[in-house]
């Protein structure tokens, strides 16, 4: 079955006002200068993690949020659930079909690949990749722009990490031969765009400069945008390899928004006020689903790593509650909690790894075998807990012909301990076309043309280390914690009706009272504030 979309109403405006012509679209009333929303997203974080922690820790900064806000218990991420689409969602109130946001490394069809010079003599067809891959250096914390005394120096990092993006591992428009930017692939406006037209400042943090995609397509959403590689290197490995290295990563971010909130951009050296949108994300809690000795036990609930990541969250938030409160911006400031993703299996039982790899290459090589002198069949795949793949051959046969090939696979893969564990199906539930299963055209040139839904636990690598991942349906990977809490919130209560985190969107922007209707995706897509917001 394909992804249930949600149909919503449109929303009406907080405030009745005149609208301003601006490139954004419709645009809003000034907001009064005073009014923050602090969004956070703690990547990984199931509604279950958050509900077991507060029980656990009645007392803590995240029980405070709850304690004192609205809990959506039923809050899901679009699908894909990978990072890209998710933080797109959350910050444009759209699903793939409307951002053309699929993941953070896709194909597109129409594009020319990257380092393409002669465009007229270019065969379309190119890798879209939004990771470290583009950075200056990705093996450096600061991406490459040469500051000394890292890792501690990083928040002398540039707030504009676009400069930091190599134009060359861009694909290239075939209409203006010209790489085309993260924030230009963007297909609609984001929070940050609305909020700059209506005067407001903005700023955010993440994990890579390609975020500079919440720019928007106008490239001037985030003024105050701080990247630290999170995929460089650090002892004999990347930041997510160890998670105390993570919560040292995350650590660096937490202190950028500190000093957003005193007043300051996030190197502390310039004072320019408190944004009125601002946030980062968490890696803590992912990284510690998905190494070796962490994830949860057998009963659902966190082991010892992941229980100390949640910890360790904890505490960054609180400190940041703490700041807000200091500089006396408790009342003013509305903090949004929730996560880009899920993570699957929780089950450890369940897990079954499958090396994607050896599927593929036969694919392919099943392929060519029936069509002597055709190329590949697979133009591009990405696989995490899910199975996505752009065809060289777009043709209706095409498809039939992986999908018949793919659910005739069967073999071995491993399970949790590392012991081979017999696998079906190449590891897949249901096989659908791009188009059918995210309800686009058919010709969309950035749909997967075929996309795979994995049976529960099932995991593509071709390691024995990784224990969880994200990226497909199931409810591990999109039933995420979804909090609001502190200013325009009036008392604690729990929304149990089915929501969707690209609902926080307009949300931020009635909180500013700003137009929810601004935004481009949340026209196209009728995404409604979150009840209880209105």
């Amino acid at each position: 079955m394909g992804v249930q979309r949600m149909r919503r109403t449109p929303v009406v405006a907080a405030v009745a006002a005149a609208l301003l012509a601006t490139a954004v679209g419709p645009s809003a009333v000034a907001a009064p200068s005073d009014r923050h929303v602090l969004l956070i997203s703690v990547d990984g974080l199931h509604a279950t993690d958050l509900a077991w922690y507060v029980r656990q820790h009645p007392h803590s900064a995240l029980a405070s949020l709850a304690r004192d806000g609205i809990d959506y218990a039923h809050a899901r991420t679009p699908v894909p659930s990978d990072s890209f689409p998710g933080l797109v969602g959350q910050l444009t109130g759209g699903d793939p079909a409307a951002t053309g946001i699929y993941y953070d490394a896709t194909y597109n069809h129409a594009l020319l690949p990257a380092g393409t010079t002669d465009c007229a003599a270019a065969k379309p067809g190119a890798e879209v990749d939004l990771t470290e891959d583009l950075d200056k250096d990705k093996t450096a914390l600061d991406a490459g722009q040469g500051l000394a005394g890292l890792p501690n120096s990083i928040l002398g990092m540039t707030g504009k990490p676009q400069t930091l993006i190599q134009p060359s591992a861009l694909p290239v428009d075939p209409a203006t031969c010209k790489p085309v930017q993260p924030n230009q692939y963007l297909q609609v406006n984001t929070v940050f765009e609305v909020a700059r037209a209506a005067g407001l400042r903005t700023a955010w943090s993440d994990k890579h400069p390609a975020y500079a995609i919440l720019d928007g397509p106008s490239g001037s959403g985030i003024q105050d945008l701080f990247t630290p590689e999170i995929n460089s290197n650090v002892g004999g490995g990347d930041w997510t390899t160890d998670n105390t290295a993570t919560r040292q990563y995350d650590h660096y971010k937490v202190l950028a928004v500190r000093n957003e909130i005193d007043g300051y951009d996030h190197s502390g050296a310039n004072r320019v006020g408190t944004p009125a949108v601002f946030g980062l994300n968490f890696q803590t809690v992912s990284t510690a689903q998905k190494l070796p000795g962490g994830g949860y036990l057998a009963d659902g609930t966190p082991g010892p790593l992941l229980s100390s990541a949640l910890d360790s969250v904890n505490g960054e938030i609180g400190s940041l509650t703490a700041e807000l409160a200091k500089r006396h911006l408790a009342d003013k400031t509305t903090v949004i909690l929730s996560a880009k993703h899920g993570q699957s299996p929780t089950d450890p039982a369940a897990l079954t790894r499958i090396a994607d790899g050896p599927l593929l290459d036969g694919l392919n090589a099943a392929w060519k075998a029936a069509h002597p002198g055709s190329a590949d069949l697979v133009a591009y795949s990405t696989d995490d807990d899910a199975m996505l793949l752009w065809l060289n051959d777009r043709s209706p046969a095409a498809f039939d012909f992986a999908r018949h090939y793919l659910l005739a696979q069967n073999g071995a893969g491993n399970g949790i301990t590392g012991v081979a564990k017999p696998f079906t199906a190449s590891g897949l539930q249901s096989v659908h076309t791009g188009p059918s299963y995210f309800h686009t055209a058919a010709n969309d040139p950035r749909v997967p043309d075929l996309v795979g839904v994995v049976q529960y636990g099932v995991v593509y690598t071709g390691k024995k280390s990784k224990i969880a991942e994200h990226g497909g349906a199931a409810p591990d990977d999109r039933d995420v914690a979804l909090i609001v809490s502190g200013a325009g919130v009036r008392g604690h209560w729990t929304v149990t009706a089915p929501v969707a985190t690209t609902q926080i969107a307009p949300s931020i922007l009635a909180l500013l009272r700003l137009n929810p209707n601004a935004l481009q995706a949340v026209r196209t897509e009728h995404t409604q504030v979150l009840p209880g917001l209105r």
